[in-house]
């Protein structure tokens, strides 16, 4: 008989379809980590890792579709990202994400109501301009620029006479060096609305995401200082347009990525700033993803308090932003569009049943296996259970020291382990994304290779304990180092390869390595994905899943399992 554990809508069963538990579960999420061509542009296939080899050989294994309507997003063209992937990995079921609910607010014409009409409103009667600040591409990872493209749209049939665009330039989700194609359609947008007469619609400001305004978990508040003296105060180097800025930032620096071009402002011809942003106007940050919006949302709306650098003047400015982007902090305020409301997670089940916890990652993505694990939810479920361990990381491009902070990582997992407290244990390595996102491929590979060796040491941690390895990747981004053809053709710029710096729509490993003599194969669905993990973790435990979740990828011993082809191993 089941027997109930927690209470009220928490409530989990311990299962006997599967003996019961022996060591800690053990979750290594491999971000940017999954399964390519194998071929002379697969980072995941040219490093030596002995240790994914190892699991993918000896243990359970299989693959995980971490992209497009898998993880909510609105089409199975959409690449996975880190913050979708981690969400639905802790649900356990899949949410509709960021990119859609504002397709369908901006559908339905819901996005037009709430504070969109209370900022118009203002706006109009007190003459201020309106400024758009956020990431200019097509990538729907933070955002989208047909979002931008209604918001502009919206704002002149609002009769809006000001607008200022300030772009912040991707190369990251999309191919780089591509920024020049979208800014050459809103500036086409813009200038249409301008030649009715009557408007000035402009780009303002801008620079590469990467170095301006685009922060994350604090890492470098530098970065915010940049953009909010850009964007707010004009203070740049300046030109005549964004194009402009693009032109000399390239010439001065052949091959230079956009996602690294420095600050620009645009000036008019008398040699003053297009737009500073003055008492009574407004912003609207229209990233739709809250971990690159938060610090900058915190330097418009924090009071006299506020100690992260120097604002210098701070206008009175009403600031929204496309979502709300921390709902335990409130942080905006005021936002366009409400997020998909995400409970129930794994983490709050566990905590409820009583279950120890420890999370653990560079400061990268430390609020992947925190806030975003959680449902978006800061903090703990509960303190007496949980234990979560941040590890800064270095603040140098990541190519020149591509190891990362996988050693230390790997420390703090093994400290967790051999603590004995920790029943579910959960780490992020940050090597596979943030070092494939630079497009160096040599660099990527040692990335993977420091990340090996760091697995090797804590499954020989996890064997002493008795437990059970599980290593998964929250999408795919280390494996596909080119951008390819339609029929998949490594893709070549005057005879050199045009290195990929975006995230991929490959599948992603999912292995399992146990050592406490429990007995089961894997029988996944023909189409399992991430948010199939949450119950399998569960079932690891020895509880059985919530109805709720999506099936669990373990079967009783006896039935035949579903290994990967040798030649699609991780390894």
């Amino acid at each position: 008989m089941e027997d109930a554990v927690g209470a009220g809508a928490l409530t989990l069963r311990r299962h006997t379809r599967l003996p019961a538990p022996g060591g800690p579960v053990v979750l290594l999420i491999l971000d940017g980590v999954g399964i390519g061509a194998r071929d002379e542009f697969d980072a995941v296939a040219l490093a030596r890792t002995p240790n994914l080899d190892l699991l993918g050989g000896t243990g359970l294994a299989t693959s995980l579709r971490a992209h497009g309507t898998a993880v909510g997003l609105p089409s199975d063209a959409d690449i996975g990202n880190s913050e979708v992937g981690h969400n639905i990995m802790g649900a356990g079921r899949v949410f509709d994400q960021g990119a859609k609910c504002v397709d369908r607010a901006i559908a339905t014409g819901t996005l037009w109501d709430g504070y969109w009409k209370t900022l118009v409103r203002r706006l109009a009667s007190g003459g201020g301009a309106l400024h758009f600040l956020g990431l200019l591409s097509d990538g729907n990872v933070h955002s989208h620029e047909d979002h931008l493209h209604a918001l502009v749209r919206r704002a002149d049939h609002e009769g809006l006479r000001r607008v200022y665009v300030h772009p912040l330039l991707d190369g990251r989700d999309v191919p780089d060096r591509t920024a020049t194609v979208y800014l050459e359609r809103l500036e086409a947008l813009l200038g249409s609305i301008r030649d009715k007469g009557g408007r000035d619609y402009r780009v303002a400001s801008g620079g590469g995401r990467m170095v301006v305004t685009m922060d994350r978990y604090e890492a470098d508040w530098s970065i915010v200082a940049r953009g909010w003296s850009a964007h707010v105060h004009g203070e740049a180097p300046g030109f005549p347009s964004a194009a402009a800025a693009l032109e000399h930032f390239r010439a001065r620096e052949p091959g230079i990525s956009d996602q690294v071009l420095p600050a620009f402002t645009v000036r008019r011809p008398d040699g003053a700033p297009v737009a500073t942003m003055e008492d009574g106007d407004g912003a609207i940050f229209f990233n739709f993803r809250g971990d690159r919006a938060i610090e900058i949302t915190r330097a418009f709306t924090a009071g006299a308090g506020f100690d992260r650098f120097d604002r210098g003047r701070v206008p009175d400015v009403s600031f929204a932003g496309m979502m709300l982007y921390d709902g335990d902090l409130g942080i905006p305020e005021h936002y366009l569009v409400a997020p998909p409301e995400i409970s129930r997670t794994l983490g709050e089940y566990l905590a409820g049943a009583g279950v120890t916890q420890f999370a653990c990652a560079e400061t990268q993505k430390y609020g992947h296996v925190t806030y975003f694990w959680n449902g978006n939810r800061s903090g703990k479920f509960d303190d007496t259970l949980e234990e979560y361990v941040e590890i800064a990381s270095d603040r140098v491009p990541f190519d020149q020291r591509p190891w990362m902070r996988s050693a230390e990582t790997a420390e703090a997992v093994s400290r967790a382990i051999g603590d004995g407290r920790y029943r579910f244990i959960r780490a992020n390595f940050a090597g596979g994304d943030m070092v494939g996102h630079t497009g160096n491929l040599e660099a990527t590979v040692t990335a993977l290779e420091a990340i090996d060796a760091a697995i090797g040491r804590i499954l020989a941690e996890v064997e002493a304990a008795g437990g059970c390895l599980v290593v998964t990747a929250d999408h795919g981004n280390s494996e596909e180092m080119v951008e390819r053809s339609k029929s998949g053709a490594p893709l070549y710029e005057n005879g050199n390869p045009v290195f990929r710096t975006a995230h991929s729509v490959n599948p992603v490993p999912f292995l399992i390595r146990e050592f406490s003599g429990r007995r089961y194969s894997l029988a996944p669905p023909p189409d399992a994905g991430l948010a199939n993990l949450a119950a399998t973790l569960l079932e690891l435990l020895g509880y059985a899943p919530p109805a709720e979740f999506a099936p669990s990828l373990l079967q009783a011993s006896g039935a035949s399992a579903h290994p990967l082809d040798p030649g699609s191993s991780p390894g």
